[in-house]
């Protein structure tokens, strides 16, 4: 465990201290501010409505950048020729992989959460459900988590950056228009296939404030299967 510490802390000071980091922070509070006040706010006289919204369009911003954070933190160390100092340094595969994603994660939940004064502003003119903003962002935090390790397993696979970020929004989206496939495929595929999607399924309930276990255990196994197959890549490429 202290070597998934040292590893996560050189990886988010290296992300605090590029300037891509602060684009990112940057890029999602001005499109969710956006977002929050050209739709959230629009016709909308509840205030659960507006929650409900806020999370919704959140949860694109949230999974568009676990891509941008996470194509570099394996394939950015192959690109510049410094991963074989990690696998030479006294640290198993996984704790890099694990390091690594917790610094991707702890990133972004930074990020997400600096996105509360929005929901917060509702309080001036309405009144806001602390169990439906808990709800809400606690799902953002899950998904947040699958999306971050769909990246690492990307980097971990790809030589480059571009090439991480790509192999990365196309496996994102792969797992979203499964829920399209849900509805034009015959069962039990389509019980499949929306089971397998990221987002309709699963992330609906969290946005309009319920809490269901079934989609907890989702994210987390997500992210656990994810991280396990990254950790395979890596002990792969260890050995060529």
């Amino acid at each position: 465990m202290r070597n998934v510490v040292l590893i996560a802390r050189r990886e988010l000071l290296a992300m605090v201290g590029t300037m891509a980091g602060w684009v990112i922070l940057a890029a999602v509070l001005a499109v969710d501010g956006l977002l929050f006040n050209s739709f959230a706010l629009e016709g909308i006289r509840r205030s659960a409505e507006v929650l409900t919204r806020f999370f919704y369009f959140s949860s694109g911003t949230t999974m568009v950048a676990a891509i941008f954070v996470s194509m570099r933190l394996l394939a950015e160390e192959r690109q510049a020729g410094t991963l074989p100092l990690l696998y030479a340094s006294p640290v198993q595969d996984v704790d890099i992989v694990l390091g690594k994603f917790f610094a991707g994660l702890a990133f972004l939940c930074g990020v997400t959460l600096l996105t509360a004064y929005m929901p917060l502003l509702i309080l001036i003119h309405g009144k806001v459900s602390f169990g439906h903003l808990a709800a809400g962002y606690l799902g953002l935090l899950l998904l947040a988590s699958a999306c971050v390790a769909l990246g690492t397993f990307a980097s971990a696979l790809a030589r480059t950056q571009i090439v991480a970020g790509i192999l990365g929004g196309a496996m994102l989206v792969g797992l979203l228009v499964a829920w399209q496939l849900s509805r034009v495929a015959e069962p039990p595929f389509a019980g499949f296939f929306a089971a397998l999607a990221l987002h309709n399924l699963h992330f609906v309930p969290f946005q309009s404030g319920v809490v269901h276990l079934r989609d907890v255990a989702y994210y987390l196994l997500v992210t656990w299967v994810l991280l396990f197959a990254a950790t395979r890549v890596v002990e792969a490429r260890r050995w060529r």
